[in-house]
């Protein structure tokens, strides 16, 4: 495994995070439990969460993956040694099942997320915890073009910051990250930290991938500048890019075929490109998922890979990708691939 350092801090991750998103909905506690022990025992010390989680979210099912993670640090002796991450709700109508319809960024939605979070995790303490989605109306999961809204900015991100600080200075959370944000809202958190003396932000947690790498356009600098690096998520594109819904197959059982939500990499821009990402994958003896996986891990603003599965052959799979070097032939076709469609769904 390989390890990068979060943020400003002198933590360090593994390369590869271990996403969990699917467990409580897809993976059962057993299944949780057996992928953790397989990605510590490969010397993943990164593991990432939400109190929303599982996805897709539902009132049901909310909470369970923190709940997983929890019974089994309750069994282990280690937590000094892993980084675990978890995020807390902005306000969006479709979770408006939590916190009495109420979700925001403010003081009291944060401290009952947190408190619940913890309980749910069995530990008395948060290495990184992220805002999920800004709380403010933006243009983020994949919607296009901004609109301005300032009768819908909610918290304002000095507040919110405000808040985690106290947190920190608590003891209950070590350091702040955003996810789902845009250049503007990293600016923001910057500056606010630097105004009003409140900690920095180490990392931004957004989705990057062959078919979406809009970080690059606005965000990237940040994190070679700022010391903000990249958590991505959905580096397969919901498994779109280990080529097995190509030409309309449509795997039982896989998130596209159980949920028609998941439309994101779903277009025919985004099925051209794949398919030749895939080709290009097969011409160079590559497992397609591997490549594409390889592709992010080599990435220079990147902090950590966010990889999730349903099955142990896929973990293993995944986690293998780190070994993967691909050679400047290779990047170099990605990039004539990316030109020719670039971004087919951002």
């Amino acid at each position: 495994m390989e390890f990068t350092t979060l943020g400003n801090t002198d933590i360090k991750v593994s390369r590869i995070c271990l996403g969990t998103m699917t467990w409580g909905e897809q993976n059962t506690e057993a299944e949780a439990h057996q992928q953790l022990d397989y990605a510590v025992d490969a010397g993943i010390n990164f593991i990432d969460t939400a109190e929303m989680y599982p996805v897709p979210p539902t009132e049901k099912t909310q909470g369970l993956t923190e709940t997983y993670i929890g019974t089994w640090l309750a069994k282990r002796q280690d937590r000094d040694k892993l980084i675990i991450a978890s995020k807390v709700c902005g306000d969006e109508s479709f979770v408006d099942y939590m916190r009495e319809g109420h979700v925001k960024l403010d003081k009291k939605n944060i401290h009952q997320a947190l408190d619940a979070s913890l309980k749910r995790l069995q530990t008395d303490y948060i290495d990184l915890y992220q805002t999920h989605w800004p709380d403010r109306d933006t243009n983020y999961f994949g919607n296009l073009g901004y609109y301005h809204a300032p009768e819908k900015d909610g918290t304002a991100i000095a507040e919110t910051l405000d808040v985690l600080d106290g947190l920190v200075k608590e003891g209950k959370i070590r350091m702040i990250g955003i996810s789902n944000e845009t250049p503007w809202g990293c600016a923001e958190y910057l500056r606010a930290a630097s105004d009003l003396n409140l900690p920095r932000i180490v990392s931004i947690q957004n989705p990057y991938n062959l078919l979406n790498r809009t970080f690059e356009i606005g965000l990237s600098e940040f994190s070679h500048r700022e010391q903000t690096g990249l958590l991505a998520y959905s580096p397969l594109a919901f498994g779109v890019l280990s080529g097995k819904f190509l030409n309309g197959a449509r795997p039982a059982g896989t998130r596209l075929v159980l949920w028609d939500r998941f439309s994101r990499y779903s277009n025919p821009q985004a099925d051209a490109a794949t398919a030749d990402y895939v080709k290009l994958a097969q011409e160079n003896e590559l497992n397609p998922a591997q490549m594409a996986l390889a592709f992010v891990n080599s990435r220079p603003f990147l902090t950590s890979n966010i990889i999730g599965a349903t099955s142990m052959e896929q973990l293993k799979s995944n986690i293998e990708s780190i070994d993967i070097k691909l050679p400047k032939k290779i990047i170099k076709a990605i990039e004539a691939i990316h030109e020719k469609t670039p971004n087919p769904s951002p």
